[in-house]
């Protein structure tokens, strides 16, 4: 299955083209060296939570919005690959002098799928993004459950659901994705998302969702803490498909 690095970053609303522009930069040097796709969502309808919420993740300031987004590689073995051609390409050290956001605050790592279902739309209109605390011994708890409301959602409108479990997470010196959620030590950080064709159809297939009856709390059991659970919805700024292969 597919293996995600997945990006939570803070980025000043003034910076939006010039990192778009630093993304797609980057996104020519990472696809010599195996990335098939990099989605990069920008903050759209996120919402402050009681307890955990996008923005405190990466302790985000006024001015600033919060991006969701990944690396697709076909496994682990070509992500680590590619990491290590990247430490070491001068082009990349050079971007790295002119980034648009503060990297110290960006939260990154790696994660193995667990599902994925529905199909490889030509375009992506918006996404929601969603980080997760689980405990590890309910990995296949959490993977049921997940087979059980994905065909339901999907049902209504979204085109793609992926599910990925913790995998090459590293604690960061000021943010990370285990802080993010209040991660406790016997449980691991799932980052997923759902892809819509639009913003449209995702406010109309939440809608139908919620109201199904399969989706009834009696019908499903949420093998995590809802209350740290960290959602918020996104419009891509960019999307790049790479040949697989």
């Amino acid at each position: 299955m597919t293996y995600v690095e997945g990006f939570v970053t803070a980025v000043p609303a003034a910076n939006k083209e010039a990192y778009r522009q630093h993304a797609a930069e980057a996104a020519a040097v990472f696809r010599e060296f195996g990335m098939t796709r990099m989605v990069e969502g920008w903050g759209d309808d996120v919402p402050d939570g009681k307890v955990t919420d996008f923005r405190r993740a990466v302790a985000a300031e006024d001015g600033e919005v919060v991006l969701f987004s990944w690396f697709e590689y076909p496994d682990r073995a070509a992500r680590d690959a590619a990491n290590e051609k990247i430490m070491s390409d001068p082009r990349m050290q050079a971007m790295s002098e002119t980034m648009p956001f503060d990297a110290r605050r960006m939260i990154f790592g790696g994660f193995q799928a667990i599902l994925e279902d529905g199909g490889e739309s030509p375009g992506m209109g918006y996404l929601d993004g969603t980080l997760i605390a689980v405990p590890k011994a309910n990995k296949e708890a959490y993977r049921a459950m997940a087979a059980l409301t994905t065909p339901v959602v999907l049902e209504h409108g979204a085109t793609r659901v992926v599910e990925t479990w913790a995998d090459d997470v590293p604690d960061g010196k000021v943010t990370d994705f285990r802080r993010a959620v209040q991660a406790k030590d016997d449980e691991t950080v799932v980052y997923s998302w759902i892809e819509w064709p639009s913003k449209e159809a995702r406010v109309a297939g939440w809608e139908k969702v919620m109201a199904d009856p399969r989706m009834r709390p009696d019908a499903i059991t949420m093998p995590f803490d809802g209350q740290r659970m960290i959602y918020g919805g996104f419009a891509p700024i960019l999307d790049l498909r790479m040949e697989r292969g």
